[in-house]
């Protein structure tokens, strides 16, 4: 817990250390694995401006890919990915929908939008005077 409080170089130093004794002392492999995890969630929050590989440089640490915190992070960003993929992609459906005589209630219910968002979205557009 000190290494959360430590001013950034003192925390450097005890990182460093604390995770050479982690992997000369403890023996039982998942053990090991979850204290060095929880010794790297520290250090990535201790220091948001740093890369993960500047991380991995400094400390000497196994590869950060493989923590629970990367893996979790990773997912959440996919996540994240496809919620605004399939938010896009209901936008571009808009001006279709709409130029196939649905009205804007009822495209804003087809794609489970609000009829605000799709008056927005129309406003975005260009006019278009090939339909």
């Amino acid at each position: 817990m000190k290494l959360v409080v430590d001013e950034e170089e003192t925390a450097i130093l005890a990182a460093r250390q604390l995770i050479e004794r982690t992997q000369q002392e403890i023996n039982v492999e998942p053990q090991q694995r979850q204290l060095l995890e929880l010794i790297e969630t520290i250090l990535v929050y201790k220091f948001p401006t740093i890369s993960r590989e500047e991380i991995e440089g400094m400390f000497g640490l196994s590869d950060l890919k493989k923590t629970r915190v990367y893996q979790e992070g990773k997912q959440e960003g996919k996540q994240e990915g496809k919620e605004e993929g399939a938010r896009e992609a209901k936008f571009r459906m808009i001006p279709l929908l709409l130029r196939l005589g649905l009205s804007f209630e009822e495209t804003a219910k087809e794609l489970d939008l609000s009829l605000e968002e799709i008056q927005q979205e129309m406003q975005k557009q260009p006019s278009s005077q090939d339909t």
